[in-house]
């Protein structure tokens, strides 16, 4: 196989497991049972605000980070952007994408649904799209995606969804009580 000179996530094509693409694959299937799950790990995360504000969440960033770590990367082959977008696009990690796209496919996808850059790779916005079909927030998928925060990779996109929930809760509450 000839070499590349591009090397996604720093790791040679040839050498990327096609174990890594199945469970990908797998979690897209699986992406209305994988959205249950997202929903009640936010609320159990929101609930746990009090604790994380009073730990302080830089200070839990470290634990949660190798936690969500081990998680995502097997179910979803993630990169840690910090940004998840995956209850937004079907289950299927736009980080994977070669050209690391997060907001649709290139029109380089091959008629048999593949990557251009990594042919032997399913094109991450045709999972995308097939896994969002599955889910109850299916049309997330049509929401535009903020450019990548590279200040933010490592980082933990549970905690800093947390934080802006409840943020967005306090706002909501504050906004609603009398004057």
């Amino acid at each position: 196989m000839p070499k590349s000179a591009y090397q996604p996530a720093d790791t040679n094509p040839v050498t990327r497991s096609s174990a890594f693409y199945t469970v990908r694959l797998w979690s897209v299937r699986h992406s209305r049972g994988l959205e249950r799950v997202y929903k009640f790990l936010a609320r159990i995360f929101l609930q746990l605000h009090p604790f994380w504000k009073f730990v302080g969440y830089s200070r839990a960033e470290k634990p949660v980070v190798l936690v969500e770590k081990v998680i995502k990367s097997f179910l979803f082959d993630c990169r840690m952007c910090g940004q998840c977008a995956l209850s937004d696009t079907g289950m299927s990690c736009p980080m994977n994408c070669p050209k690391s796209l997060r907001n649709g496919p290139c029109g380089g996808v091959r008629a048999n649904g593949n990557c251009e850059v990594e042919p032997d790779m399913p094109c991450v916005w045709v999972q995308a799209w097939k896994g969002s079909r599955l889910m109850q927030a299916g049309d997330n998928i049509l929401r535009v995606q903020p450019p990548v925060n590279h200040s933010y990779r490592g980082s933990s996109a549970w905690l800093r969804a947390t934080a802006e929930a409840a943020e967005a809760r306090n706002a909501e509450t504050a906004g609603a009580s009398p004057p």
